[in-house]
């Protein structure tokens, strides 16, 4: 398939730029994996689509403050996204400025914090810094990395909106976005009607958010992202299946770690890098249902789930959304797929 087969037209009024008030607040767009059929619900209604043998597995990565705003010492606004943080003092990051800056090039983040260029890794630079240790200095001066869409400054709020309720393993740059919609009433509720859950671990980076550059999908190289999966989530999804529930990734990125972990066949723990790309005609191996957000035009995301229920299906789906005005994107409503 092409990327422009992944095209639609969005109106820009349904591109979420707030939290609701209420995480659990969204709309929730029921789609049956098999017919295709589809109904409208809202969120609180998703636990009524589940089944008492089902296991639900969330990705408890969490998000941080990954945005810094800094000055060259030769002159020059800066801003840095972190990528990937490699010890206390060193990470790798995208670095925006009117001229991408040279090697040993200082740069001021405030009057306590500096870091130098060390090196250039393609579009990503390798950064030292100064002052602090990396994580107390984005404590104190890191701001959420919004998505691009959302077109304001982050806020308090999204200190803790921007972040699921059990976040755990510091490392995003981006939420785990169908996890939002979760408080801890209802992740109470869940379990006291029985419903095993489980937790896996991708650190979301920012390339979730770079656009397929290529027409050709096989073309296409997928950026990477840190997994893990533990013996007790495979232990978990054994025994579902044995008792014959359903394996439910909440959200892409669960799927993308389930699957990463299945790549030799099976579900085995493990964890790394992964660049798994997942594309109409793939064949998934450990995930029956998905719960996830309605997701950008010509994006990987989008390639996923239509990978999992059909392109026509979703695309027809994703029309229905915004003709009964769904809100969109990181800050929006959700969708159900399952059987």
């Amino acid at each position: 398939m092409k990327k422009s087969h992944f095209a639609y037209q969005l109106p820009d009024e349904l591109i979420a730029q707030i939290p609701l008030s209420d995480r659990t607040a969204s709309r929730l767009l029921l789609m049956n994996k098999t017919t295709g059929q589809l109904q409208d619900k809202q969120f609180a209604d998703f636990i009524d689509a589940l089944n008492e043998n089902d296991l639900l597995v969330f990705n408890n990565t969490k998000v941080i403050p990954a945005r810094l705003f800094g000055k060259k010492r030769t002159g020059g606004r800066v801003e840095i996204l972190i990528e990937r943080i490699i010890d206390d003092n060193k990470a790798i990051a995208h670095v925006r400025a009117s001229k991408s800056p040279k090697l040993n090039t200082l740069i001021d983040l405030d009057t306590d914090y500096y870091c130098e260029v060390l090196a250039r890794h393609d579009d990503l630079f390798e950064l030292q810094f100064y002052g602090a240790p990396l994580s107390a200095l984005l404590e104190q001066i890191g701001h959420i990395p919004l998505p691009p869409y959302i077109k304001r400054a982050d806020d308090a709020a999204d200190l803790i909106r921007y972040q699921t309720v059990f976040a755990k393993e510091t490392g995003a740059v981006a939420a785990p976005t169908a996890g939002l919609h979760f408080d801890l009433p209802t992740l109470a509720k869940i379990k006291h009607n029985g419903i095993q859950t489980a937790f896996v671990t991708l650190h979301v980076g920012s390339g979730t958010f770079q656009p397929v550059r290529v027409e050709n999908l096989s073309e296409h190289i997928m950026h990477k992202e840190y997994f893990a999966v533990s013996q007790e989530v495979v232990d978990a999804v054994f025994k579902t299946r044995a008792r014959g529930g359903r394996v439910v990734a909440i959200g892409t990125t669960a799927v993308r770690a389930l699957e990463s972990a299945s790549r030799q066949g099976t579900l085995t723990a493990g964890f790394g890098d992964t660049d798994l790309f997942i594309t109409p005609g793939y064949r998934f191996k450990s995930v029956d249902a998905v719960l996830t957000n309605f997701h950008l035009p010509e994006s990987t995301l989008l390639m996923l789930v239509s990978a999992f229920a059909g392109y026509e299906p979703v695309m027809h789906a994703y029309q229905h959304a915004i003709e009964q005005s769904y809100r969109f994107f990181s800050y929006g409503d959700a969708m159900f797929i399952a059987d």
